[in-house]
């Protein structure tokens, strides 16, 4: 097999991101079959043991992990004219407390916080905030199997060949959509969509495909992690007992 870049491979592996590989490279936290590799572009045998130094491990297990009820209003990612990023709502007074997590954490700067999926500025719901690559890698990587759970309020006639289109058929962009799950909820106009992806406004141009206009856009799921009884404009921290 041909070496592959150490960085690339760590985080194939799932190690960290690329970013986080190569700031471990250059301090020599990285040890490939027990050799100290400091070179960034270095290549690798695919098989090779990869090991971080102690200093790297504990590095990533102080990474942070939100759960935000992002309201609608607030930006994901970079801030906008007259819109504020959700990051900014990650604050002491914002804090929910758990059983597993009473008290607020020590917040800092909160160097490398980034979204892990957005959420458009038109929808609310729970959006991940992250400065661990590795979380980001398994919920926005491009073969990512982790599903994202929506109740959307819809204006137009819902019919179940509509239906049929949404679950399957459609595409954005010159590329067809993957499988989605898609269900009436009672008799108010109500989807619950079930996703695997996450294209651009991709609910909204979804339902515009088939003549139905989104009025309301709430993500209640990813992964395993329910947005639950989270407040708008609140946040947890992912507990050490909970993955996607």
């Amino acid at each position: 097999m041909e070496p592959i870049r150490l960085s690339k491979l760590m985080s194939q592996r799932g190690i960290c991101s690329r970013r986080e590989a190569d700031y471990y490279i250059e301090r020599g936290w990285v040890y490939v079959d027990g050799e100290k590799i400091n070179v960034l572009g270095t290549r690798v045998d695919p098989d090779a043991e990869v090991r971080l130094a102690k200093a790297a491990d504990n590095r990533q297990n102080t990474r942070l992990t939100f759960l935000l009820n992002k309201p609608v209003g607030f930006v994901s990612a970079q801030a906008e004219k007259d819109y504020p990023t959700a990051a900014s709502l990650i604050k002491p007074a914002n804090f929910t407390p758990t059983v597993k997590i009473p008290d607020v954490p020590k917040l800092g700067r909160l160097k490398g916080l980034a979204p892990a999926g957005r959420l458009d500025i038109d929808s609310h719901g729970l959006l991940i905030l992250t400065q661990d690559g590795r979380i980001a890698k398994t919920l926005i990587a491009p073969d990512s199997a982790i599903e994202k759970e929506y109740l959307v309020r819809v204006d137009g006639d819902i019919t179940a060949a509509k239906l049929d289109r949404l679950r399957h058929g459609l595409s954005l962009d010159g590329r067809l959509l993957k499988p989605a799950k898609v269900e009436r909820r009672g008799e108010d106009n109500w989807l619950k969509l079930t996703l695997v992806e996450g294209r651009k406004r991709q609910i909204r141009r979804m339902c515009e495909l088939v003549d139905l206009k989104v009025t309301s856009l709430r993500r209640i799921r990813i992964g395993r992690i329910k947005l639950g009884k989270l407040a708008k404009g609140k946040w947890r921290l992912l507990g050490d007992h909970e993955s996607f």
